[in-house]
Order: C-alpha cells, then sequence, then structure tokens
C-alpha cells in the first residue's frame, strides 16, 4: 500500500466500498480494504494511506460511534468529503438454500436495526450474531459459518452467495453517510451549500454547562444539524460532544462561534469543513437577518468607528 491509496471499512463488497466508487476521485486511486474502521483511519495517520472512507452516521441507528470516538481521539484527522448512500439489503445465501434453511444470520451490528422488523416476521426463530462489516458476514457465510447474511445484494457474485430475498428495510429512504477523512490540511473553498464538523469538550459539569456551548451556535444563527455526547473514558459523568453544523469555517457566522466555543471550553477539535452532499446553496432557506457575512463585516466596521470617535 502506498500513500497515493484510499481505504475503507473491508472486506470488498461492503456499503462502504460502493460509497466510495461513487466519488469520481476514487476512479484515479488504488482502494484497499481494511479490517476496521480504527485501521482504515490509522493506515491515514500513519501515512500509509491518502485518505480513508468510513461510515459515521446512519439515518435509523444514528452515529457509527465507532468512527465518531476514533475522529474526536488520537492524532487529528479532518474531514473532506461527504457520501450519502441508500441502504437496503440483501438476505444472501450459499446456493440451494431456501429461507427454511435459515437457522443462523449475520451482518454488521448497524444492520441489525434496519431489518429488526423483517427478521420479526419472517425469521423469527432465527439466531443473530453480529460480523465486522456486512461483506464479513457473506464471507462467513460463504465458509459455511452461518446460513445466511444481511449484505448489500452486490456482495453475492464476490462471495459466491445467491440472494432468497432483495430491498428488504424497516425503514423507507434509510441512508448511510460516510466522510473521506485525510490528514489535516486548508479546508476547501466554500461553496455555501457546506457543513462544519467539531468535537467540543466541556470544562466542567455545572448547570447551564451544555446550554452555553449551544448559544454559541444559537446567536449567531447558526444552525446545529447533529449532536452527540461520548463518553471520554475520564470516568462516569465526563463527555464529549461531536457536532455538525451549516456553513463552512470561512463564514464569518460559523467561524465566529467556534472562537466563542474556544473560549469557553478547554478543547475544541475541528474535523473539517466541507461540501453537504446532495444539497446545492440554491436549495437553503435565506440565513438569519444579522448572520450574513455582510452583517458581521458591518457591524465590525461600526464597532471600529466607535473605537475610532466616529461612531
Amino acid at each position: 500500500m502506498s500513500a497515493s491509496h484510499y481505504v475503507y471499512l473491508g472486506p470488498e463488497g461492503t456499503f462502504t466500498e460502493a460509497a466510495l466508487r461513487s466519488l469520481p476521485e476514487a476512479a484515479t486511486r488504488e482502494l484497499v480494504p481494511m479490517v476496521s474502521v480504527p485501521a482504515a483511519l490509522d493506515a491515514v495517520r500513519s501515512g500509509a494511506a491518502a485518505a480513508a472512507l468510513v461510515p459515521i452516521e446512519n439515518s435509523v441507528e444514528g452515529g457509527v460511534t465507532a468512527t465518531v470516538d476514533e475522529l474526536a481521539t488520537g492524532e487529528p484527522l479532518m474531514i473532506y468529503r461527504e457520501v450519502l448512500l441508500p441502504i437496503s439489503f440483501a438476505l444472501l445465501a450459499r446456493p440451494g438454500t431456501t429461507i427454511a434453511d435459515v437457522k443462523t444470520v449475520t451482518g454488521h451490528p448497524v444492520s441489525q436495526p434496519q431489518v429488526r422488523n423483517w427478521l420479526a416476521a419472517n425469521l423469527p426463530d432465527a439466531l443473530w450474531e453480529s460480523a465486522a462489516s456486512n461483506a464479513d458476514g457473506a464471507r462467513l457465510v460463504q465458509e459455511g459459518r452461518y446460513d445466511a447474511a444481511f449484505a448489500g445484494a452486490f456482495a453475492g457474485p464476490k462471495y459466491g452467495l445467491e440472494p432468497l430475498v432483495t430491498d428488504i428495510h424497516d425503514a423507507e429512504n434509510a441512508m448511510t453517510r460516510f466522510v473521506l477523512a485525510g490528514r489535516p490540511a486548508r479546508p476547501a473553498a466554500r461553496t455555501g451549500a457546506d457543513k462544519t464538523s467539531v468535537v467540543i469538550w466541556l470544562g466542567d459539569d455545572h448547570p447551564g454547562a451544555l446550554l452555553e456551548l449551544l448559544q454559541e451556535f444559537s446567536a449567531r444563527g447558526v444552525n446545529m444539524m447533529r449532536i452527540e455526547s461520548r463518553p471520554t473514558g475520564e470516568g462516569i459523568g465526563r463527555y464529549c460532544f461531536s457536532v455538525d453544523c451549516e456553513g463552512h469555517i470561512a463564514d464569518r457566522r460559523v467561524g465566529s462561534a467556534l472562537m466563542g466555543l474556544k473560549r469557553i471550553c478547554p478543547k475544541v477539535r475541528f474535523l473539517g469543513s466541507y461540501p453537504r452532499a446532495g444539497v446545492e446553496a440554491a436549495d437553503l432557506a435565506p440565513l438569519r437577518a444579522g448572520t450574513s457575512d455582510e452583517a458581521f463585516a458591518e457591524a465590525s466596521e461600526w464597532l471600529a468607528r466607535c473605537q475610532d470617535g466616529r461612531g
């Protein structure tokens, strides 16, 4: 593996691979599967890979904790792209298997909540055991360790399996969000439809501590798109917060909010500003009055006039 490679949560045949192959730049890179999210991100940290695509959020199950925690700890990385992939599963089995033969099933832990109702209705007695990924579950079925696996239908030919059922999902329009992470560098230029991600640590536990954090966004008209608390490992009740918000660090309102957080929090980790997947600037609602770059510039000029005695 060289520093020009892109890595992803493997093995081959995962939804992560499918998401990575949807990026135009992936066509010019060698794509290498890794055994876990930490292994993929560590390959980037070590310089063995240029970037890693990993799942970070699912519309049914929420955050992918392995990714959220890895980005919050260790040597810093930055997010440069996001990919949204519609998710539906096929029940893959060895040729000749019937539904009646399925007594054990496997798949990634995040997949189980997305097929739980289907399992209860169609295979109520089947035993579920988790696999490192959906494609790894397909490999385990190929090896005879389980009767069937929930994976993308595209994984079937890779592992010599056939779909017993396709288009399985408990929730319509289920999506998984993936992020392309690399070593820290200057963020891409803003597009007008961007997202900024940070991890924030509270200094101490006191009444209103979280509210103070939220007000740094609210007072500047910055819309928070996701907030998730994660334990820091420093003891019960010690948490950090993984946050996605609308806008780019180059937007005055977003930059000002981040500076406000830095003033009141002992640690803020900037994870990047990057284009929102599937959204154009024309799709967004107008900014709240007083939160545009122009409004910030006018206020700054007014303050300077006041300081000069010209206010």
